[in-house]
Parts: structure tokens; sequence; C-alpha cells
């Protein structure tokens, strides 16, 4: 009799844990692999997109939050917004979700273990993981996977280097909207995530001290000058790319498989629709078919998100993308709802 388990989930972050449930769910035998001890920080928007708010219902998953009701784009002077046609979003703190994931994870009786993926060996049969047979691993280790470099399938990043800082502050949201604020030379994003707390996280391709941001809009930087705020995290380079999703019995999820920019807000909606899609090719056993339906679901998050990347590097277009959005306000509202839609 075989002790190999049918599949090992490495990263207990948000994507891995879907995963697992998932997994749980299709009556796969799994186990979460997880090096790091209690609920996982990441410095990160928070904002949960309505696919992502219904995939997580659908998981039964409902963790607490604040509802979102649209995107707000804001220069200057000049706004522009759009409501979501399908449903409230909502904002939720990093750890919040996690302990919300965590729990499920807990009900559906998956193993967490914490250590860390070592060394991967395998053949057509199986995959051992630090000696542990496994039928599959799916990889879910973040944006610096060390699983995706092992298996040598990293692939060089070009275009400038991003980060995300980010803080929350101890007051009341003065909107139901996610705020994008657009500088000359970064993005500020507003998202209320509880009744008394307001998360605002910071893009940029230049290196300096969050205050040094966040002074380059100085309508935040008066609205929160005498608000406490907790301790300042940070994220990247952002952009990560690999060079295919599926290494024999190794798959790559969310992060893991590559990123652009959290510029669209896509995170957290397109990691559960690669644990889905992954969890589909693994139960049916058939790893290879993943690929495509990776590809099939990234595809409007890597359009968009590199499109209008590329449209703001240019400075005139930076300047006039919130005007145009106002010009426009039909095609600012499909944009918003196709990316508040389902990935796939």
């Amino acid at each position: 009799m075989s002790d190999r388990r049918d599949l090992l989930v490495a990263g207990g972050g948000p994507t891995g844990l879907a995963t697992a449930l998932y997994a749980a769910r299709a009556g796969l035998d799994v186990t979460i692999w997880e090096p790091r001890a209690g609920s996982i920080e990441k410095a990160c928007g928070e904002g949960l997109m309505p696919a992502a708010l219904a995939a997580l219902l659908d998981l039964g998953v409902d963790p607490l939050g604040h509802d979102l009701t649209g995107i707000r784009y804001i220069a200057g002077g000049s706004e522009a917004q759009a409501s979501f046609a399908a449903g409230s979003g909502r904002g939720v703190r990093r750890t919040t979700l996690h302990d919300a994931l965590r729990s499920a994870v807990e009900a559906a009786g998956v193993p967490v273990e914490q250590r860390a993926v070592k060394d991967i060996r395998q053949d057509d049969r199986q995959v051992l993981v630090d000696g542990v047979p496994f039928g599959h691993l799916i990889a879910a280790d973040g944006l610096h996977s060390g699983i995706r470099r092992s298996l040598g399938l990293d692939r060089q990043a070009r275009g400038p280097v991003r980060f995300g800082l980010r803080t929350h502050f101890e007051m009341a949201p003065w909107s139901s909207f996610v705020e994008v604020h657009w500088s000359p030379r970064c993005e500020a994003y507003i998202t209320p995530v509880a009744d008394d707390v307001v998360g605002v996280a910071v893009l940029t391709s230049e290196r300096g001290p969050y205050a040094d941001h966040l002074a380059q809009f100085p309508q935040i930087a008066e609205r929160v000058a005498t608000v406490t705020h907790d301790k300042i995290s940070g994220a990247g380079p952002l952009r990560q790319r690999s060079t295919a999703r599926v290494a024999g019995r190794v798959l790559l999820v969310g992060d893991a498989s590559g990123y652009i920019d959290a510029l669209t807000g896509e995170g957290i909606a397109l990691g559960m629709a690669h644990a889905k899609a992954a969890v589909e090719a693994v139960a049916a056993g058939r790893s290879q078919d993943y690929e495509r339906t990776w590809r099939i679901a990234s595809w409007r998050y890597q359009a968009l998100t590199a499109g209008l990347l590329r449209a703001t590097r240019v400075g005139v277009v930076r300047r006039t993308i919130v005007p145009a959005a106002r010009r426009a306000p039909w095609l600012f509202d499909a944009a918003v709802n196709a990316l508040a839609g389902s990935p796939s």
C-alpha cells in the first residue's frame, strides 16, 4: 500500500490555501507546506474585486471587511469613477483574508505543515519533495518563487522595476470606492478595509521612504497627516515572468506563475482562477492541460495591465488618463467592469 498523497501545495498564502480547498472539494488527498507561522502579511492593495469575492464565497469563505462599490481615478482636480455592475467587492486586510482561508482549510481537514520545499525530483509516476512522495506538486510560493527558480522556469523581466508600499490608517473610510490617485511618477491606492481602517498603498518605480512618495499626493497626505498608522510593508520587484507554468508533475499558480503589476488589482481573483484550473487538471490526470487554461485565465489581466503600464510610462499619456476617462465614461466603466468580472 503506497503512502503517496495526491497533492502537495507549497505555500500557505491566499492562493495556496484556496488551491487546497479546491483540491479537498475535488476529493484529492492534499497537504500544505508553508515555512512561515501565523498570519502571512503582504504589502498589497487589499481590495477584492467582485469576481474574487464571489469565488471566495463559493468556497464558503466570507472574510470581514468593508464593501467596495467601484473604482475612482483622481488626478489633481479631475476625477472619474465607475460602479461595479456585478455586485460589490470587499476591502479586506490581508491578515484577515489569510485567517478566514486558514480556518476553512482546517475545517476541511487539510494538514498544514510548517516546512519549506528544498528538493524536488520527479518521474512519470510521482514527484518526490524532500523524499516524500506525492502525485503532483502545485507551487503557490509567491512572487519570488523558489520552486520556479529551482525548476529553471524563471524568465528575465524587462521594463521598469516597480515596488509596492502600504500602511493602514486608523480612520473611518470616506468612500466605498477604491480610489486610485495619479501623480507624475507613481500611483496611490486608497482601500477601506474596515469601518475604522483605511489602507493606503503606493506603487512606484522610484526608491525612497513611504512619506516621500505620499507627499506627491497632497490631498491624501493632508487627510492622514495626524492619523495613527501601523508599520509600512513593502513588496517587489513586482514584475516576475516564467517560461512555462507546468514542468512534468509540478504546476505554478498565482504570483509564482508570473506577475506583471498590481495596477489593476486582479491579484487574488487571478490566483483563485489559477488554483481552480490547476486542481481541475490534476484531478483529471492531465497536468499538461493547465498551461492552456492558465493562459485563458490570465489573458485579460496580462493584456490590460501590460497595456496600461506601457501607456502610462509616457508622461503626456499619464497626465491625460483621468481627463480621458471623464470624457469617455462608458469606456472607463467597461474597463472597470472587465477587471471586476471573472478572469476567465
